[in-house]
């Protein structure tokens, strides 16, 4: 009895150590941690060629943001692979702010042609512009943001397309519309000035006239103005770092590594920048505000003036100084010069950026105010230079 007892002692404990170990063994696998394969990231952007331009602006999910809270899209925060960028000069458009942003489609990116041209952004790529002021007075929200309109270039097959969205006045949606349109804005600038614009809106014709370009066949295309090489080759603040945007271009994907940078004398500069040599100033004031009409197969070709940064290096005559006008419509006859050299008030090309005349301003859409700031450095360099006779 004893002895069986033993043995069935000798069982169980056996059987008990047999049990624990294949428990131990049993926990240790169900315990172990197991890296879980993580979802695709994938961008909410939707760029369907085939159904664009959308009638709204929500449906490309540009400004979803990124992260769990998904942002309003007033704040314009960017969704996955939606960059943002901004050219060393910013062209004038009566005192209105611009948050500029790229998207191009996976597994495609830009190709340099050279510095003074802009890059050749791939099929289904599309350049966003968003206008809006800050210090809006004649809003609900005195004090706020007002986002006016955002721009859109779609690159097709076939070219470039344009698509403009008007906001709401709740700001929590823009629609389609290229008929163009006024809306008052009354705002503080930066200097706390209060200053009021009849903001416009362009149509599409508008658009036409300052993206226009002609080929060798003497076919009219459609071009963006901004995404120059010279003209992103300079620091941006990212949010999480600042860095070279053509830097920038080439990590995201979106350029080829390969790229070839602009020297410094081939680089723009922010023209508002007073410890640059004015000179500078003024060649990247004209290159951003003017070149996209006055130069080859553009929209004002005709005329001598070639404002664009790469040709007025070393070349004043190309920004019109001592150039003599020809019979333009009925000018002041002592505006015998594009640029009278020490002589602003004497010189055409000061003449037509100093005044609201739709009849003679210049740029000729884009502006209803004077622009205080270009219109001073214009004339302290059409000062600084030697004088023509």
């Amino acid at each position: 009895m004893k002895q069986n007892y033993k043995l069935l002692s000798r069982i169980f404990l056996f059987s008990a150590v047999l049990a624990a170990a294949t428990f131990i063994g049993c926990s240790k696998d169900e315990d172990e941690y197991i890296e879980p394969i993580p979802e695709p990231v994938v961008s909410p952007v939707t760029v369907d060629l085939t159904k664009v331009p959308y009638d709204s602006l929500s449906k490309y999910h540009f400004f979803d943001g990124e992260g769990e809270i998904i942002a309003a899209m007033k704040d314009l925060s960017p969704s996955l692979d939606v960059l943002p960028y901004a050219p060393a000069s910013a062209l004038f458009s009566d005192y209105a702010h611009k948050k500029r942003f790229v998207w191009m489609p996976k597994n495609t990116k830009a190709t340099f042609n050279s510095d003074g041209t802009i890059l050749e952004l791939p099929v289904g790529a599309v350049l966003i512009k968003n206008f809006y002021y800050d210090n809006v007075q004649n809003i609900a929200n005195v004090g706020g943001r007002r986002i006016i309109e955002t721009r859109l270039m779609i690159r097709k097959s076939e070219g470039w397309i344009f698509a403009d969205y008007k906001w709401n006045a709740e700001q929590t949606e823009a629609t389609f519309d290229l008929l163009g349109s006024f809306t008052d804005v009354v705002f503080k600038d930066d200097n706390d000035v209060t200053r009021t614009v009849n903001y416009k809106i362009p149509n599409e014709s508008q658009c036409v006239i300052c993206h226009k370009s002609r080929d060798i066949n003497d076919v009219t295309t459609y071009i963006p103005i901004g995404i120059k090489p010279q003209n992103l080759n300079n620091n941006y603040n990212y949010g999480t770092e600042t860095k070279n945007q053509l830097t920038k271009w080439i990590e995201k994907g979106y350029l080829d590594s390969n790229f070839t940078f602009p020297t410094a004398e081939n680089t723009t500069i922010d023209y508002n920048d007073t410890s640059q040599p004015i000179e500078l100033r003024a060649r990247s004031y004209v290159d951003i505000n003017c070149a996209h009409c006055h130069g080859v197969d553009r929209h004002c070709d005709y005329r001598p003036m070639r404002f664009a940064f790469s040709e007025t290096k070393d070349n004043l005559a190309n920004m019109g100084v001592c150039v003599n006008t020809e019979d333009m419509q009925s000018f002041p006859p002592s505006l015998s010069k594009i640029v009278n050299a020490g002589r602003p008030e004497n010189s055409m090309l000061y003449y037509r950026i100093n005044t609201t005349n739709e009849t003679y301003r210049m740029p000729l859409h884009g502006r209803t105010v004077l622009h205080d700031e270009g219109i001073a450095l214009m004339r302290d360099w059409i000062n600084s230079l030697d004088r023509c006779d």
